[in-house]
């Protein structure tokens, strides 16, 4: 079976206030949209599209050739973003996965996950949903009497009882990649944001009886996008706990992880000690049984076994032999000299 993926990234991000495209805002030391290009690639996909706009040439020198473009002149919604997709997959067979571009939390099994489901159920169309507590701002998935999606209604259309729905849409689904290229056009703008939403595509499949599932995730918060920059601080704050997690099941101990900040490619060895407010930047490698901290950094370095980085100390792209010792408030940067 042919998969596919169409990333949507050409959203402006208004709300937050910003001169930087929203997708390539960073988490952890990495835009948003390389976590989910990332995360795609893992899975071996035919086509990779990512549906670009306002802000596309940052997108193309972040992910360069690794996936294919295309450019929404206009953000008329959802629905409209997949359609300019078209002319690299309306003649696909297989399936179609669409996700949005600000959407760093998913993770690959996850989408393994919701595409056996879909197989499974021999569905025309799968969402990926979430119960979560607080469901405003989020697509209200609303089912019948059989328990079956019967559509989703996004928050500025929903009536006062759709609003008490606390299972969210992700903006996640998995298409049969046909069957979603031949409801696109039908699919109005008749709403209050006079915008084509890509979920109607669910009740027009439905309106022909082909079957639409639900696959409810058991992270609550791997859906999560970004619209601002309080969301934007919240989603880093998961991922840096989700980043610190991995280390510490990996042999890595934290004295205090909560002051412990830690970037997405960063590499440790085990019984390493981190002291309180140690943070560590880029493309660090940290060797096993080192000490660091408190308060250091360390950014883009190269540290071997058994070094000892004193309080106060910022190190800064240069590689420090084994059983080194930086002694407290030492500075150093590289300078095409390494340290020993």
């Amino acid at each position: 079976m042919n998969i596919h993926a169409v990333v949507l990234a050409a959203g402006k991000g208004t709300r937050m206030k910003s001169s930087l495209y929203k997708v390539m805002h960073p988490i952890c030391g990495k835009p948003m949209i390389e976590y989910v290009v990332e995360t795609l690639e893992a899975l071996s996909l035919r086509h990779l599209v990512v549906v670009v706009g306002h802000g596309a040439e940052m997108v193309k020198e972040q992910l360069k050739n690794r996936v294919q473009y295309a450019y929404q002149p206009e953000q008329l919604g959802t629905a409209h973003a997949v359609w300019m997709s078209h002319e690299i997959l309306g003649a696909q067979d297989g399936v179609t996965i669409v996700m949005n571009g600000d959407t760093p939390l998913v993770q690959e099994q996850t989408l393994r996950s919701l595409l056996e489901y879909h197989q499974l159920k021999q569905a025309a169309a799968t969402v990926l949903t979430s119960i979560v507590d607080e469901p405003t701002g989020y697509g209200r998935i609303i089912r019948d009497e059989n328990g079956d999606v019967r559509k989703i209604i996004e928050e500025k259309d929903a009536t006062l009882d759709q609003k008490k729905v606390n299972e969210i849409s992700t903006g996640i689904f998995c298409f049969d990649n046909q069957k979603m290229f031949s409801m696109l056009p039908m699919v109005s703008n008749e709403n209050a944001q006079g915008e084509y939403y890509l979920p109607d595509v669910l009740g027009l499949l439905q309106e022909q009886d082909h079957l639409v599932a639900a696959f409810a995730t058991d992270d609550p918060e791997e859906g999560n996008g970004v619209n601002d920059r309080v969301q934007l601080a919240d989603l880093e704050q998961l991922m840096r706990k989700r980043i610190n997690d991995f280390h510490m099941r990996n042999g890595v101990t934290m004295i205090d992880p909560s002051s412990t900040y830690i970037d997405s490619d960063v590499m440790i060895g085990r019984d390493t000690v981190l002291y309180p407010g140690t943070c560590l930047f880029g493309d660090t490698q940290i060797g096993e049984g080192c000490q660091i901290g408190p308060n250091a950094l360390v950014k883009n370095k190269s540290i071997e076994d058994y070094t000892r980085i004193q309080p106060f100390s910022a190190v800064d792209g240069s590689t420090y032999g084994e059983r080194a010792f930086a002694c407290a408030g030492a500075t150093t940067q590289r300078y095409g000299i390494d340290q020993h």
